[in-house]
């Protein structure tokens, strides 16, 4: 198992999803996270597939990779198929991995607010958001929902001053951040929806 570089002492978001396909506003969230919360590296975990979601005509995970690695483009993204490799399906267990094997790093989770809104379904979703910190990206139609929602709700007690980001990566997990920045309207659903898909995988 061979996991990116890394060092005790930097500051790394995780940003998990299907990819399927990757697109501009993926590498937005990055962007605005690695200025924002002062990170050295952002890794997006393509995972094999989402357990919440039908993942019957999932292209591969390789053409998944290879297309999340094209649309990095960004010499602090660093893609990773790494979930596949572990064996794991559900995000704490990966985190909880990460965790074990990098110690010393400071790990920040990160996500879009349309996922805070369906994350109180997650598995173990109260045990992430005690192992590591959580920065939500702002996204279109999701502020009052992603807020409003079980898991923000259980969040708010923890949540930092948005201009507080470039202390989240130190903060004592429970901590939670939400960003506001530019959004953009782009999604892999809609995206598929105009029949611009990958290949179809095994």
């Amino acid at each position: 198992m061979r996991l990116p570089s890394f060092a005790p002492g930097m500051r790394i978001g995780l940003f998990g999803g299907t990819f399927n396909p990757p697109h501009e506003g993926h590498r937005l969230v990055s962007t605005i996270a690695l200025s924002r919360l002062g990170l050295d590296q952002i890794w997006w975990l393509v995972t094999p597939g989402n357990p919440l979601k039908q993942n019957d005509g999932l292209p591969s995970l390789a053409a998944r990779m290879t297309a999340a690695h094209e649309m990095a483009d960004h010499p602090r993204i660093v893609v990773t198929g790494l979930e596949a490799q572990i064996g794991t399906r559900y995000t704490y267990d990966t985190l909880a991995w990460l965790t074990r094997r990098c110690p010393g790093v400071r790990f920040v989770w990160i996500m879009g607010a349309d996922n805070l809104a369906g994350f109180h379904r997650w598995q173990h979703w109260r045990d992430i958001a005690a192992l590591m910190p959580v920065a939500v990206i702002d996204r279109p139609g999701s502020t009052l929902k992603a807020i409003n929602s079980p898991a923000g709700a259980w969040l708010a007690p923890h949540r930092m001053d948005e201009t507080d980001g470039s202390l989240l990566a130190q903060a004592r997990a429970p901590a939670f951040l939400f960003i506001h920045a530019k959004r953009s309207d782009l999604s892999s659903t809609e995206l598929r929806r105009q029949g611009k898909t990958l290949p179809p995988g095994n």
